[in-house]
């Protein structure tokens, strides 16, 4: 099988390893062939929409598949507050 762009995957799985999604995977698409080294991701934390930077820790190839694990970026992602007020 010659390596055609209808034989190129595009999609690969996040794996968040820490964080608010810490165990949480995601199936994201490639872009050009490849992986985000950054991602942002949205949830819902106490009610509110929170923003989630994760950067990538590494990558690796299960059974043909791309997983990149991801870190998160608490500096850069909004805050985890459990004790919000409601609106």
């Amino acid at each position: 099988m010659s390596n055609t762009d209808s034989a190129t995957p595009t999609l690969y799985v996040a794996e968040f390893i820490d964080g608010p999604l810490e165990g949480q995977i995601d199936s994201r698409s490639l872009v050009r062939g490849k992986h985000e080294a950054r991602i942002s991701m949205v949830a819902a934390v106490a009610g509110l929409e929170s923003v989630f930077w994760y950067d990538e820790v590494d990558q690796r190839d299960v059974s043909g598949q791309l997983r990149v694990r991801y870190a998160f970026d608490e500096g850069e992602s909004d805050p985890v507050d459990a004790e919000v007020d409601p609106i």
